[in-house]
């Protein structure tokens, strides 16, 4: 089939990707002129004009990701170069925190149970706690009604492992704090990592930036397959005419792709402000049906991120590549990532604020003093510098007990990909890719559709 691919993220690459390879003519249409979406790498410089590449937001990756690290040896990537693998470890700076051992993969489960029974700074009472909450999550199979809250999921945990793991892992996982995160999503996300298979709970950081890890690749091998790429072109909407035919405008002119079946992958919000704008063209039913569609889409509220981008001393060195951060009111940041120990310049820090919700500004100096008093061991003398703050406003969609998620199919031969279609998975790099490789499979039955027309 002829097959229109709206949006070139992460989800659009994945669609793109699995149905070039199911045998369809694919034509790839993205208004930016870089692919990537919401997780792309860009350039920034330092206060000597140097350019530094970087990424629009700090990514990680689980062990449990497979659709995306099998998409990435299709499009070959060699994952053990790209990513630097390591246990699940969200060790702070003084010492605390969950430190799994490095040992076989095949061990995971034992290492991650050593990793609490020696975590520094909890206590007896602490481990206990943790302990028998994975074992009653484990026997109720990973299950919770559908309204409760990560915070009402851990009731039972005591306060330190509540503010030392479980915080930073909901934020993480689902870029929604706990009292307000779905209990379901995240369980099924500890499911797959804790018992996932060996290295399944390993965290996987890229050693590149996103371009380079994902994005060019996969154009790359698109075309040498003989896709039809065609970014820089605006899709103004799409209509039925005896074929699905995308309205689209390049900047030397404006045309239509008439296809057999259509894969949206831009954003919720994109989707819902252009879908709906076949008008008349487009069947009574049809219409109805993405309509309906569109107004789930504007239901779904969005989380933003922000990653502050700082440059230490050449010779700063965190004690690992990551580490977790205490946080409050006035020290926002989660995580901080060493660009350095991951192919990055040394001394280059990345500080990442999820659900992050006050002005730039106010971030760029409750950062900064945060780092300082927190991480002033490891940053030597020399003076932090703010390169730049990175905002994304609707990085991710907002993931809350009972949501209700658009569907994939919104009519015959018209699906939805994205990180935000219903799924098991949040907004994750996983979420996305996943869904593209779905709307990929489903072009069969679509395919059986126009068979019985």
């Amino acid at each position: 089939m002829r097959v229109a691919v709206v949006g070139a993220g992460w989800a659009g690459l994945s669609a793109a990707v699995h149905a070039t390879r199911a045998g369809h003519q694919v034509a790839l249409l993205e208004a930016a002129h870089e692919a990537g979406g919401r997780a792309r790498g860009l350039t920034l410089r330092d206060a000597n004009g140097r350019a530094l590449r970087v990424d629009n937001g700090q990514h990680i990756l689980i062990g449990a990701y497979r659709e995306t690290l099998a998409l990435l040896e299709c499009i070959g990537v060699d994952t053990r170069q790209a990513l630097l693998r390591q246990p699940l470890s969200l060790g702070f700076a003084d010492g605390s925190g969950l430190q799994t051992p490095h040992w076989h993969p095949s061990l995971t489960k034992l290492a991650t149970l050593a990793g609490i029974v020696t975590a520094p700074g909890w206590s007896l009472s602490d481990k206990w706690s943790l302990l028998r909450t994975l074992h009653r999550w484990q026997a109720s199979g990973f299950r919770c009604a559908a309204d409760t809250s990560v915070l009402q999921l851990c009731g039972a945990l005591s306060p330190r492992v509540m503010q030392t793991l479980m915080d930073p892992l909901c934020v993480a996982a689902l870029n929604t704090p706990a009292a307000e995160a779905s209990a379901q999503v995240f369980l099924r996300v500890l499911q797959d990592a804790l018992f996932g298979g060996p290295g399944a709970a390993d965290l996987l950081l890229p050693r590149t930036d996103l371009d380079q890890l994902l994005v060019q690749p996969a154009l790359q091998w698109l075309r040498q397959q003989g896709a039809d790429l065609r970014l820089g072109t605006r899709v103004l909407g799409v209509h039925w005419k005896r074929g699905w035919r995308v309205r689209h405008q390049s900047a030397s002119h404006g045309a239509e792709y008439v296809c057999d079946a259509v894969l949206w992958a831009t954003s919720s919000t994109v989707a819902a402000r252009q879908l709906p704008s076949g008008g008349d063209h487009v069947p009574a039913d049809t219409r109805q049906a993405i309509q309906t569609w569109a107004e789930q889409c504007n239901q779904l509220q969005h989380e933003s991120i922000a990653t502050v981008y700082v440059q230490a001393g050449a010779d700063a060195r965190l004690t690992q590549p990551m580490l977790a951060l205490h946080c409050d009111a006035q020290s926002p940041a989660q995580f901080v990532f060493d660009r350095g120990q991951l192919g990055g310049t040394p001394g280059l820090l990345a500080f990442v604020v999820s659900a992050s919700r006050v002005p730039r500004e106010t971030l760029r100096v409750q950062v900064l003093r945060q780092a300082a008093l927190q991480l002033a061991p490891m940053l030597g003398a020399t003076a932090l510098q703010h390169l730049q703050t990175v905002v994304e406003k609707r990085a991710t969609f907002a993931c809350t007990p009972g949501l209700q998620r658009p569907p994939m199919e919104i009519a015959p031969g018209l699906l939805a990909c994205g990180d935000y279609v219903a799924g098991p998975y949040p907004a994750t790099l996983e979420g996305a890719v996943r869904s593209g490789l779905a709307a990929a499979l489903a072009l069969k039955n679509t395919g059986n559709q126009h068979a019985h027309r």
